[in-house]
């Protein structure tokens, strides 16, 4: 019951790794069918196209085989010497057809399966000694349809056969009163005739037991859900492990950009929503945003900041703009250098006041940050009521 239930829940495709273990273990798709058509097709086509050289070197092999000299008719050395002679020349001339076959025999299965070399298939299995396993195989739903399988194919083939040489029984009786040359070409002509209508029933078989072969092997590689979602954590990590390595991945550079933040020139804030840390140094292009963070990640680099003596100004709207348009390690869009201007140029005249004393500086009332990067300014334009002038 266990089993069954087991089956009924393997619903889901085999998936590319678990056909590939199967192969690996030596599991291809392979039909018996197939090889016997072809070597039997083979044989037939081979039969056909040497068929008088066959009828040829038959009649001459009669002839030579039991013709032979009085004196060696009492000499067993010679006799058997003369049969060896005559068994070697048949396999000399046999050769090619048996060669022939031979070849279509083991690259016939390679067309469904493909190859595949495993070391697998030689290990010992001592599972298979289990005579509880055995009667268990032997007693199962695939014995059974092997076994129904092997008696339809055993009826239609011999049916078939059994037909064809039934109804040329008449011809099979008349060669005994022919010449042999004669008989001979015609048993040729009968076998060529039976192997046809053999090879046509085998052809059914054929096109009926590849495809049930490729749908059973695909079946009996089905998985379960549970299945499909072990192999992917084990393929692609566990949702807790990937989560994990993220947070150490996030921590990791937070931790590094929480480095470079001594080495801004000026922290511009939301005041409490965000931060963002600027640096600019002769022979850059543009100033660069190397940290920025939010809510209690803009808290620490503040604190950071104002440890390591950085100008921290409040600027909400460059803030905004330059927190969700510019990423790390990038340099600002050009629609943000004057604004970037004006914030540097208020950092360097608050340092030289800080030294030489003088003039207080005055941060600039309004910096220059187009509406359409700053958040707030687009939600505000969206929600502003509207009237008639």
């Amino acid at each position: 019951m266990a089993e069954e239930s087991d089956k009924e829940d393997r619903t889901e495709a085999p998936s590319p790794r678990r056909l590939e273990q199967a192969r690996a273990e030596g599991n291809v798709p392979r039909s018996r069918e197939l090889s016997t058509f072809a070597v039997t097709a083979t044989g037939l086509a081979l039969l056909m196209a040497t068929g008088s050289s066959i009828y040829q070197f038959l009649h001459k092999l009669m002839i030579d085989w039991f013709t032979f000299d009085q004196r060696k008719a009492f000499d067993g050395v010679q006799i058997l010497e003369h049969f060896r002679s005559s068994l070697l020349d048949s396999l000399m001339i046999l050769a090619p057809i048996l060669g022939a076959l031979f070849l279509v025999a083991a690259l016939t299965p390679l067309s469904i399966g493909g190859w595949n070399l495993t070391s697998k298939g030689f290990m010992p299995n001592f599972g298979k000694l289990n005579p509880a396993s055995g009667i268990k195989r032997m007693f199962s739903v695939q014995a059974a349809t092997e076994g129904l399988k092997a008696i339809l194919k055993s009826a239609l083939i011999g049916g078939v056969a059994t037909w064809v040489i039934w109804s040329e029984r008449g011809e099979l009786v008349g060669l005994v009163s022919m010449p042999l040359d004669r008989a001979l070409a015609e048993l040729i002509k009968l076998m060529e005739h039976t192997f046809l209508m053999v090879v046509g029933a085998m052809l059914l078989l054929v096109l009926i037991d590849v495809p049930f072969q490729l749908w059973q092997y695909q079946k009996n590689l089905r998985m379960t859900k549970e299945e499909l979602k072990q192999e992917y954590k084990e393929q692609e990590g566990s949702p807790e492990v990937k989560g994990r390595i993220r947070q150490l991945q996030r921590e990791a550079a937070r931790k590094r950009m929480m480095q470079e933040v001594p080495k801004a020139n000026v922290i511009v804030t939301n005041p409490t929503h965000y931060a963002v840390a600027l640096q600019y140094e002769e022979g850059m292009g543009a100033p660069k945003l190397i940290a920025k963070g939010s809510l209690k990640l803009a808290e620490r680099i503040i604190g950071k900041g104002k440890e390591h003596r950085v100008a921290v100004l409040r600027a909400p709207s460059f803030a905004r703009a330059l927190y969700f348009n510019v990423e790390l390690n990038e340099a600002i869009p050009a629609k943000l250098y004057t604004a970037a201007a004006q914030v540097l140029a208020y950092v360097y005249q608050l340092q030289q006041y800080e030294q030489s004393g003088g003039v207080s500086p005055v941060f600039p009332e309004k910096l220059q940050v187009p509406p359409e990067l700053d958040p707030e300014s687009k939600r505000n334009q969206h929600t502003a009521p509207t009237g008639t002038p």
